[in-house]
């Protein structure tokens, strides 16, 4: 399994977590960088995503759904602030409407993922960090935790694939 650490810091109002995958940095951006391998594994197995939209710049937006088992529907968005490849991306993570337009009734997250290099290996560190301790407890009632643990979990499968 690639996820080495979860974290949750209700202090500092965030959700850490650590994975490594046998490729390296220029590689494992890819699996950020490219819708089709995105949708791959963002969202946990039973909720897989479709990108209706992924501008992956500084001021571009992606919108997203992830499908249930039972055919449900939840919309997702993504901001891109900081897009450093393969080093750094940064971006605000929200719930959206059908449209693909933020849902003002749950705040956003903003989330900065950095890839260190480790030989020909890439440690990946996704940070999450909430506006407040009620958010931060909401999302983890939602399964936020386990999702993204799951998640992760499929990046290897991607990268395994030929480029």
């Amino acid at each position: 399994m690639t996820v080495l650490d979860v974290r949750r810091d209700e202090e500092a109002l965030t959700f850490t977590l650590v994975a490594e995958f046998d490729a390296p940095p220029s590689r494992v951006w890819l699996v950020w960088e490219d819708p089709r391998r995105l949708e791959r594994w963002w969202g946990p197995p039973t909720w897989p995503a479709t990108f209706d939209g992924h501008d992956f710049r500084v001021g571009g937006r992606s919108a997203y759904h992830m499908t249930g088992p039972d055919g449900t529907e939840a919309h997702g968005w993504f901001a891109f602030t900081v897009v450093d490849a393969p080093h750094r991306l940064e971006f605000d993570d929200g719930f959206a409407d059908e449209r693909g337009e933020p849902v003002a009734t749950i705040e956003s997250t903003h989330a900065t993922v950095t890839f260190e290099a480790l030989g020909d290996r890439t440690r990946m560190t996704v940070l999450s960090r909430f506006t407040s301790l009620d958010q931060l407890h909401e999302m983890a009632k939602m399964g936020m935790e386990e999702g993204l643990r799951l998640s992760l979990g499929q990046i290897d499968a991607v990268l395994a694939e030929p480029s």
